[in-house]
């Protein structure tokens, strides 16, 4: 729990009301001399009269003593994980309900309350009408809002400023989501070297182990971040068939050395996903089929794992501590079941609609859809 902050509570709030120590101390019928003792922190008031001051004050009990409900990195992961159920297993309005009394609760748990915002993300296109989208996203970004208004943890904030752009663009309302991402994005900002620069301080400082470790992470994480740029690339040149087929020849080398089918196939599926829809928008209906078998191979991974969790391998054999101090950990940000959904949306894609005829797309997408029935 953290520190209490009653005795400057009391003085703030009877401040704010314009009393003075004699008038509140008549109030609440007590001696002028206690309620200097309770400013001074000398003394606290008798625990029955907290609510009655809280009262006076307009304020919860918690909000005068300056409680502030804080949860573990391992709570939060729980806390999580059991609100990925809950938007699988209850109805929709319950989940939400659910989710709603924890942020309240723990609305002073930025880190939590930052999680939050990432499950509506996750979540809201489960909603039935898109005016409970809409609502659910202005909420999360009403969230984030008070994480950068209130939160002293630079990590944080980093991460609730991307979340509100993302959030923004869900909501259409791209220009402000610019408005937000384009002083941190400016290519002549040193931010973006803290990783580099802390992994030389190690090295300097002779721990050899946490500099090898925070290398690697960054190597890993550097390494996922181009196979997401090279997807964005793919979208963003879809029309220019010669540009996306060597894109799709560089990466596919890359995801090839570094055994990407293995090492993480949720964002390698996503790849051969996108390289799909090129080749299909091109009619190129040999490769477009030969990319959704990749596809269809990386989903079964998914599928037989029973999670799209990070982990490394023998090459990226030191991320465990790197893994676990992520707030979600290893785990997955959506529950398998949701996963099943977006494959079921993502091949309902009208660029393939010329493919549908054909024998062998009908036969791949009946063995994707059929998941964990066909590769456990």
């Amino acid at each position: 729990m953290n520190k209490l902050h009653l005795p400057d509570n009391i003085i703030r709030l009877r401040h704010a009301k314009k009393l003075t120590q004699e008038e509140l101390a008549h109030m609440i019928g007590v001696t002028k001399g206690s309620v200097s003792k309770w400013e001074k922190g000398i003394n606290t008031p008798d625990v029955l009269l907290l609510p009655q001051l809280a009262a006076l004050f307009d304020v919860t009990v918690d909000e005068l003593i300056g409680y502030e409900a804080q949860l573990s990195s391992e709570q939060i992961r729980r806390q999580y994980a059991q609100l990925c159920r809950d938007f699988v297993t209850l109805s929709f309005s319950e989940a939400v309900e659910k989710t709603r009394t924890l942020a309240h609760k723990y609305y002073a748990c930025y880190p939590f309350l930052l999680q939050l915002c990432i499950l509506y993300c996750n979540h809201y296109m489960l909603a039935e009408t898109e005016a409970d989208r809409r609502f659910l996203l202005q909420e999360a970004l009403g969230w984030c809002d008070r994480i950068l208004e209130n939160c002293s943890d630079v990590g944080v904030c980093g991460d609730a400023l991307v979340l509100k752009a993302i959030l923004l663009l869900y909501l259409g309302k791209v220009p402000e989501a610019i408005e937000v991402l384009e002083p941190s994005a400016d290519p002549g900002r040193m931010a973006g070297q803290e990783r580099t620069l802390l992994v030389q301080a190690y090295q300097m400082a002779g721990e050899m182990e946490k500099a090898k470790t925070y290398a690697q992470a960054k190597q890993y994480s550097d390494l996922l971040e181009l196979v997401g740029d090279t997807i964005l690339a793919l979208a963003l040149h879809t029309n220019d068939l010669a540009y996306c087929e060597e894109t799709v020849r560089r990466a596919k080398g890359m995801i090839e050395l570094y055994h990407m089918e293995q090492l993480h196939p949720n964002l390698t599926a996503q790849f051969y996903y996108q390289s799909a829809v090129v080749y299909a928008a091109n009619e190129k209906d040999e490769e477009a089929l030969a990319s959704l078998g990749r596809f269809e191979t990386c989903v079964g991974r998914l599928w037989k794992e029973g999670k799209a969790a990070l982990h490394g391998d023998d090459y990226f054999d030191l991320l465990d501590t790197w893994i676990d101090r992520l707030p979600l950990g290893s785990m997955a940000p959506r529950d398998k079941s949701l996963i099943r959904q977006n494959l079921q949306d993502a091949l309902a894609h009208p660029v393939f609609d010329h493919l549908r005829k054909k024998e062998a797309f009908k036969r791949l997408m009946a063995r994707i859809l059929k998941g964990g029935v066909e590769y456990a």
